[in-house]
């Protein structure tokens, strides 16, 4: 709730004190803070906490976060400069959603934002 409101201090002070415990929670506070960090414009650390859902993706099966850690990933490499990083966290993302409905406004704006890139 905190990050949907747009703060990342409260969220990130709440997600604490699951980090010892997350992969009881499905990853999904890892995904938060990096969304927290992501409202903070931390990119190195969002990047982070992305890669954590990236590197456990067999936790994630299924999930629709599991493939929106590419995207979120894209933007925070974004954040910190690296367009090379971020070019391919976009285009992983991309492929892994090539079949889904283009009215999809994340879909809408993952291309808009990748178009930028280039």
């Amino acid at each position: 709730m905190e990050v949907n409101k747009g703060n990342a201090a409260q969220a990130l002070a709440l997600l604490e004190t699951l980090a010892p415990r997350e992969l009881w929670f499905g990853l999904e506070p890892a995904y938060l803070r990096g969304q927290a960090y992501l409202l903070v414009q931390d990119g190195a650390a969002a990047a982070a906490e992305f890669q954590k859902l990236l590197g456990h993706r067999s936790l994630l099966r299924h999930e629709l976060i599991g493939a929106l850690a590419h995207l979120q990933l894209g933007r925070a490499y974004v954040l910190t400069g690296d367009t090379a990083k971020a070019k391919a966290a976009y285009q992983d993302f991309l492929t892994l959603w090539k079949d889904a409905d283009p009215d999809i406004s994340i879909l809408k704006q993952a291309k808009s934002e990748y178009s930028k890139l280039q």
